[in-house]
Formats: structure tokens, sequence, C-alpha cells
């Protein structure tokens, strides 16, 4: 269900409109969605403190830090191979505090 709130959040960025607590709710509704106005508010009142455009870039960017390594894996041997293992770590880490700010 949490994820509702991220998807009208994310459409009505993308569409150019506020995302706020009024927007997100009639959003949430019209996707046939029971709102919950503690999680509206709790979303709307994280997403005023950060720029989205960024968030979404840094995201993106992690994604494909993460998926680089992987790649490269079986062309490095020995203790090559950790490196990327404790990289990847730290990548889930900030991608885990990332996903906390959407609850």
């Amino acid at each position: 269900m949490t994820d509702s709130y991220m998807y009208g959040a994310l459409m009505l960025h993308k569409a150019g409109k506020k995302v706020d607590e009024a927007s997100l709710t009639s959003v949430v509704k019209a996707a046939g969605v029971e709102v919950d106005q503690v999680k509206v508010k709790a979303l709307a009142s994280a997403l005023s403190e950060i720029n989205i455009d960024e968030a979404l870039k840094n995201a993106a960017s992690m994604a494909v830090a993460a998926a680089a390594p992987a790649a490269a894996a079986p062309a490095a041997a020995g203790k090559a191979e950790e490196k990327p293992k404790q990289d990847e770590k730290k990548e889930e880490e900030a991608l885990a505090g990332l996903a906390s700010l959407f609850g």
C-alpha cells in the first residue's frame, strides 16, 4: 500500500504538480486505495524537504554503480573481488536510507 503513495508522488512530480497533502490524497483516492492521512502527511513532509529530481538522479547513479562492479567481477580475482562487495554493501545501505525517506 505504501507504494501507492510513492507512485502518486512521483506521478505528481513528473506532471509538474505540487506534491502536497491534498494532491497526494486525490491521487491515492483516484487509484482506489483507502487513504491513510498519517502516511500522506509524513510523505508530503519528507518530500517538501528534498529535491526530488536530485534524489532520483542519485538513486539512478547508485543503481548503475551497483551494476558495474557486478559485471566486472568475473574478470577480477583475489582481493579485487572483496572491494566490490564492500562497495556494494555501502551502496545497498545508501539505497536503504533513501528508501526510508519514502517509507
